[in-house]
This record gives structure tokens, C-alpha cells and sequence, in this order.
């Protein structure tokens, strides 16, 4: 039986690194078990969730050009049920609704309203223009801030 991508294989854990996991496969071969696909949670040390001679199962996510093969233990188990909602809780954005979460100005700051968005989806280098000139009018607007603090408080 050959091995392909999207097979999902019965394995044995032969090493562990910081980085993931060895596993031996059927026909004499062996591939590996990257740490951020050993499960659906984060993954801190390997060693918390495998050890040396533990059965997994495994699916094949990949085989590059040096034959070397990378596996899944996650995507070869069905994904953890979603939690649920609490009542009262932030709940789901109607789909298309793009407005940020509303912001208070810190104690002691005025509120400015930012200039109204076009709707639609802008590309990449107009939200980078928009950005870095919101930006600039936010650390413009501190330094002169800090500027007038110095003289109230001023040195005689």
C-alpha cells in the first residue's frame, strides 16, 4: 500500500523533539508530526500530549520533494465541538457589518470622531494609506500633547 497525501495511517511515536514528533509508518517508512498539528489546542511541550512508543493516528497532509512526509494527528481526528454562546455575550456580527467595537476616549481626552468610511471592501495599499494617516495624526496630536505639558510644568 502506497502512501499519498490524505491517508489516514495507523503509527507509532519513535522520537520527540521541541518542534514535533517522529512516527513510524507501514512499509518501513517514518514522517513527522509538525507541533502545531498534534491538536486543536495550543501545544506547549510536545512531551504533555505524546510519548516515545505511543500508537497515534495519523493522516498524510503532505510529502515534498525529498520524500520526507508530514503528517496530522488533529486533522486524522474530527474537529472539538464549538463552544457555545453565553446569553447577554457579544453574540454574531450581521454578515457585511464591518463597523469596529465602539471606543470611549481615555478619562481627561476628547473624543474626535474619525471621517466616515467608503462601505465596500478597500484594497490593501488604500487601508495601509488610511492607517499610516491616522497614524501620523495620533502621534502628531501626542507630541504636540507632550509639548504643551513641558511648558505648564515648565523649568525656571
Amino acid at each position: 500500500m502506497g502512501i499519498e497525501v490524505g491517508s489516514i495511517l495507523d503509527g507509532k511515536v519513535t522520537g520527540i523533539t521541541k518542534f514535533g514528533a517522529f512516527v513510524s509508518l507501514p512499509g518501513n517508512r517514518s514522517g513527522l508530526v509538525h507541533i502545531s498539528e498534534i491538536a486543536y489546542s495550543y501545544v506547549n511541550d510536545v512531551h504533555d500530549l505524546l510519548s516515545e512508543g505511543q500508537e497515534v493516528k495519523v493522516k498524510v497532509i503532505g510529502i515534498d520533494d525529498n520524500n520526507r512526509i508530514n503528517l496530522s494527528i488533529k486533522q486524522a481526528l474530527p474537529p472539538p465541538p464549538r463552544p457555545e454562546r453565553l446569553p447577554g455575550g457579544p453574540g454574531p456580527r450581521a454578515e457585511g457589518d464591518r463597523r469596529p467595537p465602539s471606543r470611549r476616549p481615555a478619562p481627561g481626552r476628547s473624543f474626535t470622531p474619525e471621517p466616515a468610511q467608503p462601505r465596500g471592501p478597500a484594497s490593501f495599499e488604500d487601508q495601509l494609506k488610511q492607517f499610516m494617516q491616522s497614524s501620523d495624526s495620533k502621534l502628531s496630536e501626542l507630541h504636540m500633547n507632550e509639548k504643551r505639558g513641558n511648558r505648564r510644568g515648565g523649568r525656571k
